[in-house]
């Protein structure tokens, strides 16, 4: 039985899920004879970056379901791998695509929160130290956590390793540092992606968004 009115973070809108499985996709050709093993992987582990018709972001989804919309005319392919696999059904063959667009706009609800996370915050300070510039590998909160600090984008910034060791559970006030830029939480459903989807594939990248890459 079905389970309704619960979506998990990346979800596609309503209008989009419930696509049945095609059982005309049968099979997966490479260029390199790939083995039964490899082939399912891509199944179970590639996802396609959804484009709304305006060429907003709305979602990554399992490759079947995009090749699903390609066969079924929902959708047209945006981007995909020349030299890549090739899905064949009974009619038609189709490339594994990255990128797919929707032909028919969908509204998508207003979502004013992002969700703050590590992927995303180090995206929004384009990996670089708020406090020295160098690149971070660590997430800083400006107020610590022991000082009454909380846990949200206008607290949190990226920090390299060395500066946050130095910084500890100190005020800036107390040390004489400055930020170097202000943090804020960011806008856009390009944001929630990356917020939200770990395994980003690098061509998405320029379709994500002023600030994305």
């Amino acid at each position: 039985m079905k389970r309704r009115g619960h979506r998990t973070p990346g979800a596609p809108p309503a209008s989009l899920s419930g696509l049945a499985t095609a059982p005309c996709l049968h099979s997966v050709a490479t260029s390199n004879a790939a083995t039964n093993n490899e082939a399912a992987s891509i199944w179970t582990r590639r996802r396609v970056l959804l484009l709304n018709s305006t060429f907003e972001p709305l979602t990554a989804l399992p490759l079947r379901r995009a090749v699903v919309m390609l066969i079924c005319g929902k959708a047209d392919i945006v981007h995909d791998d020349p030299a890549g696999p090739v899905i064949h059904s009974a009619t038609r063959s189709v490339p594994v695509p990255s990128v797919i667009r929707l032909r028919n706009y969908v509204r998508v609800p207003y979502r004013a929160r992002i969700p703050l996370t590590r992927a995303a915050l180090m995206h929004r300070d384009q990996h670089s130290c708020a406090y020295c510039g160098g690149k971070a590998d660590t997430v800083d909160h400006v107020v610590p956590r022991s000082r009454g600090g909380d846990h949200s984008w206008e607290n949190c910034v990226a920090a390299c390793s060395t500066c946050n060791h130095r910084k500890a559970d100190r005020l800036l006030a107390e040390i004489g540092w400055t930020l170097r830029l202000v943090p804020t939480s960011p806008k856009g459903q390009h944001w929630r992606l990356l917020a939200v989807i770990h395994d980003l594939d690098p061509v998405w990248m320029r379709y994500l968004g002023e600030g994305a890459a």
